[in-house]
């Protein structure tokens, strides 16, 4: 299997978990890690779900690679994700020494892997991450463009899940 070929192998199962993710209603973005030619994680977007700010498809996939594999610390490995990065989650694959970043769909808005900026290889940083992207991006782009554009369609949907934010939290005050 040539590279290109396994890039476009897993990030179909990447793909998958951003279907997943659109339908529970979470923006459709899926994660998995890769080590030794294996699927060690995989995880999708969960933010409505959890309520959790950091509940991104990377994040998840990272902190379930790293409870299997018994370490904070993945060398070696490749993170497939159907949606550039954010900062938070470049920052996780950072600090988890993940080797490399395979990434679908670009993202102009808040992607930290060349869009927007590159945090694979700031100066002063002790990791570097190869990074390669635009790997199946129609299909990860057309994912992210077709959920959004039923969202448009349905603003009902918007708001679903999602908790009262017109009442003050009185719980802490």
């Amino acid at each position: 299997m040539t590279r290109a070929t396994e890039h476009e192998t897993y990030m179909e199962m990447a793909l998958r978990e951003a279907m997943e993710a659109g339908e529970e209603g979470e923006v459709p973005v899926g994660a998995i890690v890769v080590a030794g030619a294996r699927v060690i994680a995989r995880a999708h977007n969960m933010r409505e779900a959890q309520q959790d700010p950091s509940a991104h498809a990377e994040v998840l996939a990272l902190r379930r690679a790293s409870s299997i594999m018994h370490s904070w610390r993945l060398p070696g490995s490749t993170l497939y994700v159907t949606l550039e990065p954010c900062i938070m989650c470049m920052g996780a694959a950072l600090l988890a020494r993940v080797e490399q970043i395979v990434f679908g769909a670009w993202d102009p808005k808040g992607g930290a892997a060349g869009s927007v900026l590159d945090l694979s290889n700031l100066p002063g940083i002790n990791h570097r991450i190869e990074l390669v992207g635009g790997i199946l991006e129609p299909a990860c782009a057309g994912v992210l463009s077709s959920f959004f554009s039923q969202l448009r369609r349905k603003p009902a949907l918007r708001d679903e899940g999602r908790r009262d934010t017109s009442k003050p939290n009185t719980q802490f005050g």
